[in-house]
Formats: C-alpha cells, structure tokens, sequence
C-alpha cells in the first residue's frame, strides 16, 4: 500500500510514528531493486531522521551507507527562507530604483521572521525537490504536525489565486500607462520595462505553484496519514483527512501504529479490544481508506535492519 505513488506524503499528530513509518516505506522502496533511487524527505523543523541512522542531514541530499540509492534532506526552514528573500531581493534589485534598493534589503530582513515567512519558504523547496522527481523513483516526505502540515498542503492553491490578484492588479496599471502614453505620445519608459518585468516574474510564479498544485492533487501523489489507536489521535485523523480532501490531496492510506497485541496478558489484551474499538470507529467514519496497522513494538526502531523488520511487522 505504501509504495503506490511516486510521491508520498506521511503526516499525522505530533508523536504517533511519522519519521519511523516514512523512513520506513523509503527504506523499503530503496530495497525493490537494484540502481533504484529514493529521496527521503523531512519538512518537521524538529527534525528526527538523523537519530534514526546516528547521521546528521543537511538540506543537501546526503546517501545513507547502510541503504544503497536511499538519499535523505532535511529542509531547515530558516535557511530556506533566507535563499527565499535572497531570490526576492535579486528580482526586486532589477525591478526598483537604485536610491530604494537599501529599503528593499531592511524590508526583506523584516519580512524574515514574518509570519508564514517560513512556510512560504519551505514550499518553495519542496516545489523544487518535487521538479526534481524525474531523478527518483520515490519521493518520501516526513512532515511536520497535522495542523502545520494541512496549512502547506492549502498553501499551493492559496499562492496560486494571490499571484492571480496580482497579475489581474498589474493588467490594470499596464492598461493605464498605455492610455497614458498613447496621449502623450511617449516610447516605452525604464517604468515599462520595469512592469515587464514583474509580469514575467509572476506568471512564472503562477506557473510553477499551478504546476505543483497538479502533482499534489495527482496520481503519482498520495497522502497518508499516521495515528495511534486512542481517541484524540482517531478524532484529529477524522478531521484532517476531511481537511486534506477539500483542498484535492489524495488520501490513499492510514496507518496504525502501536497496536497492542492480544496474548500477552489481561492489561494488554483489554488495550487490544480498545485499539479494536478505535481501528472500527476509523473505518465507520472513513470507510473508503485503506488502513494498515503497525503493531506495538517492544524496542525503539533504530536503525535500518529495526525499520525493514517494521514495515514487513504483520
């Protein structure tokens, strides 16, 4: 089930497995054959991927040694939002007069810890590692808490209808300085050239968040979600998956993890019939996903052997 889609996405509350599941699937994917290439993908700020292999990543692909053709990043958000503004300020710097370019720099610095400064950050990396996916045969994303992460998942739609505004702003302004020049008769100013240029910019931009949106809302794109079999992790997976549909993201599995087995005595057997009791409630409530439970494990899943014996667990 997990190995579907080209891309995948593992979101879920903060706590129920994301990182093990993700890492994982990947693990696995990078295992179906030889000369296969898998990119392993960590959007949480509170990144956790390098405690699982005992390395440290870095937003530049780095290859796992125990995992032939498993690549992994973790996107540090204020680093990308730096290269974000850093790409800002270079279009802004051929678009301004020279006597403001020191006011686009202070803006720019000001707009750095902004709100969604990071989020619009980090959607602009993950827009680029996803034009990338010709090079990989799977894209794994490990993603930062359900609210956060339903929040990105908008964000596409959300950028590409505030381009449209200002695109439909600009056809205006443009249509004014023509009626301006056509009675004055003037040749096309550094103002003109300047407007030019903005347009460009941001039908690029219009283009490439349309672009993403398509993949996100594809096929090759699949969303699963992680939980636990307790009542607020059921409850907030309900609303989530609700959330996701709406903005057009496919929702093609859940997984529960830390199931309690059913022979290892009284306590654990009354905890099995209550994760029973939450796995029903989950297929009342979503009945056309498939489900996929992980059982609770009795050591810490670290390592690679750990997360190949995880994903094939009954």
């Amino acid at each position: 089930m997990l190995l579907a889609h080209k891309i995948s996405f593992f979101g879920g509350k903060g706590g129920v497995g994301k990182t093990t599941c993700a890492a994982a699937a990947a693990v696995q994917a990078a295992s179906a054959g030889e000369g296969r290439r898998v990119l392993l993908v960590s959007t949480d700020p509170a990144h956790n991927l390098g405690h699982l292999w005992g390395m440290q990543f870095t937003d530049t692909p780095t290859l796992v040694p125990e995992v032939p053709g498993l690549e992994v990043v973790e996107i540090d958000p204020a680093a990308a939002t730096k290269a974000h503004l850093h790409q800002v300020e270079a279009q802004l710097r051929q678009t301004m007069p020279e006597h403001l370019k020191g006011e686009i720099r202070k803006h720019l610095q000001l707009a750095e810890n902004s709100p969604g400064a990071h989020e619009a950050a980090v959607l602009e990396r993950i827009t680029e590692i996803i034009e990338q996916a010709e090079h990989y045969d799977h894209i794994v994303f490990d993603t930062a808490p359900s609210g956060h992460t339903v929040r990105l998942m908008e964000l596409p739609e959300l950028m590409q209808a505030w381009t449209e505004g200002l695109l439909n702003r600009r056809d205006q302004s443009d249509r004014f300085s023509q009626v301006v020049r056509g009675l004055g008769g003037e040749v096309e100013t550094s103002v003109d050239r300047r407007n030019n240029l903005i347009r460009q910019t941001l039908l690029r931009r219009r283009e490439r968040f349309a672009a993403l949106r398509e993949v996100l809302t594809g096929d090759d794109c699949a969303f699963y979600l992680v939980l636990l079999p307790e009542r607020l992790p059921v409850l907030e997976t309900i609303e989530v998956h609700r959330q996701l549909e709406a903005v057009g993201m496919n929702v093609a599995g859940l997984v529960i993890n830390r199931m309690a087995p059913t022979n290892q005595g009284k306590f654990l057997a009354e905890r099995a019939e209550r994760d029973q009791a939450y796995l029903a409630m989950l297929r009342e409530a979503l009945p056309g996903v498939p489900t996929m439970t992980r059982p609770l494990m009795n050591t810490d899943v670290v390592g690679t052997e750990q997360l190949r014996e995880f994903f094939a667990a009954p």
